[in-house]
């Protein structure tokens, strides 16, 4: 399944405005201290491409990739399915 992406400045979570597990992550992410950059996937729907290969193919939110290049998909395991 995921591996290991490259490092960057800062987190991105591929989002969705109808999945409440994304609002979940965010707030954790604020919580913690954590900048991230927030790629909404309804206003950016180019974007589902990166989701599908970051996932290993499913269309899910949230998918989060760490300033360390970490991949976490869903929300403590948990996300929606958009396919």
């Amino acid at each position: 399944m995921p591996t290991k992406e490259p490092t960057r400045d800062k987190a991105v979570v591929y989002t969705h405005p109808t999945c409440g597990y994304c609002d979940m992550l965010k707030s954790e992410l604020v919580t913690k201290g954590i900048d991230y950059e927030e790629i909404d996937v309804s206003k950016q729907p180019q974007m589902w491409d990166e989701v599908e290969r970051l996932s290993g193919g499913d269309r899910i939110t949230p998918v989060l990739v760490t300033a360390d290049g970490e991949v976490e998909i869903g929300y403590k395991g948990i996300g929606c399915n958009y396919g």
